[in-house]
């Protein structure tokens, strides 16, 4: 990715990376509270791709806003062809009460312990033309190219050591079921029409020790109901931070809870050395 800055308030990308959609996918694996992202990001993200980005910030009195857009090819990482069809992506951010210490928006958990409220209200929309996989830039390969709509909508809020960040995703697109030509040599395949909504709240204390829950819900849509069934999850998490989100110990216990198959419990633990 190359970046050239117009001024200082205003500079554009050129090349592969991260979309400006949900903000869970935008922050950096190393500065993940929990052991892993959400099931709402794994299902709904729009992951990286490859064109021209635009970003823009600047404030109006003491409400900061951000600007972020995108132009790029639609197929995703590493993709070895194109075809006719573009992505568009935008996204907003507000910050009615100033910006962050040290751009904490874009990372979970409050190890700054804020000393004023802070909050970032973000939103935007993704157009994925012609998308020939199944999340647009990401997952199985689709029989017949599909239009793709994502929406998402998310909030970060942080003061005196307490994090509280909620998303919610959707994604549309008309018959999202898929066919092979016939005969029909391989099987059906789908683009996940749905939402997806989903919750944390943390406590980091002065110790460097830090209290996360989380929960996570997912849910397809009636067009896809025959494929995939509604998903949630009830996560604690416990970190001991020995530098910051560098060098980190991490355990989650999870709960989940799948229509037609069995509840099951999940034990995630990490070591993070990060660079």
């Amino acid at each position: 990715m190359v970046y050239y800055n117009l001024n200082p308030n205003f500079y554009i990308g050129f090349g592969q990376g991260k979309l400006p959609g949900n903000r869970q996918r935008i922050i950096s694996s190393g500065e993940q509270q929990f052991t892993d992202r959400s099931m709402v990001n794994s299902t709904f993200n729009i992951d990286r791709d490859f064109g021209l980005m635009a970003y823009y910030s600047n404030s109006i009195g003491e409400i900061a806003y951000n600007l972020k857009g995108a132009i790029t090819g639609g197929e995703g990482r590493n993709a070895r062809a194109s075809d006719n069809g573009l992505a568009y992506t935008g996204r907003v951010e507000v910050l009615p009460f100033g910006r962050f210490t040290n751009s904490g928006d874009f990372s979970e958990g409050d190890q700054i312990h804020e000393p004023t409220p802070k909050l970032s209200v973000g939103g935007g929309y993704s157009f994925n033309h012609k998308a020939q996989r199944a999340g647009g830039q990401r997952g199985d390969f689709l029989n017949e190219q599909r239009d793709i709509e994502t929406w998402y909508l998310d909030a970060v809020f942080k003061y005196r050591g307490w994090a509280l960040y909620s998303e919610y995703m959707n994604r549309y697109t008309e018959n999202p079921v898929t066919l092979p030509p016939f005969p029909l040599s391989t099987g059906p395949v789908h683009v996940y029409n749905g939402n997806g909504f989903l919750s944390q709240l943390s406590y980091h204390f002065m110790n460097d020790f830090e209290i996360g829950t989380r929960f996570t819900k997912v849910t397809p849509s009636e067009a896809i109901s025959l494929y995939e069934s509604p998903m949630k999850e009830y996560a604690l998490g416990v970190t001991k931070y020995l530098h910051k989100h560098r060098v980190k110990l991490q355990s989650n216990l999870m709960y989940q809870q799948r229509e037609s198959m069995n509840d099951r419990w999940v034990i995630h633990f990490q070591i993070e050395l990060g660079i």
